[in-house]
């Protein structure tokens, strides 16, 4: 599936957030790595109609471009698949954390439960 979807770096961010939740699931599987921005004071968080959630990104390069403005001193950092899985995602869902993933410039995302999330993980083979 990961091969219908465009690899240019503009296709893809064009694409709905849906294409791009389904993207980030793909590619992430391919990779083993989920991305987001790390500082010196942690992990960033975004506001998203009023709520504070987690960014996430396919790769490196997505979440570079985000690491502007308030974030230019956020480095992109990867999470492994394994650990998302199996420390992330349980600790998220308990804390009540919301993740924003793959947001774009000019475009809504998906914000969704990590378990929600999750649940398109284990349907990839």
């Amino acid at each position: 599936m990961a091969s219908e979807i465009p690899n240019d770096f503009e296709k893809v961010q064009a694409l709905s957030a849906d294409e791009r939740v389904d993207y980030l699931v793909e590619t992430a599987s391919e990779s083993q790595q989920i991305w987001s921005l790390h500082s010196k004071a942690g992990w960033v968080v975004q506001s998203s109609d009023g709520e504070e959630c987690f960014p996430i990104w396919p790769s490196e390069s997505f979440a570079k471009a985000w690491a502007t403005d308030d974030w230019a001193d956020c480095k992109p950092k990867a999470i492994p698949l394994d650990a998302w899985i199996e420390r992330w995602t349980p600790g998220m869902v308990k804390d009540g954390t919301i993740l924003a993933v793959f947001p774009v410039e000019d475009d809504d995302c998906a914000i969704m439960a990590p378990d929600e999330l999750q649940s398109l993980f284990d349907g990839v083979e």
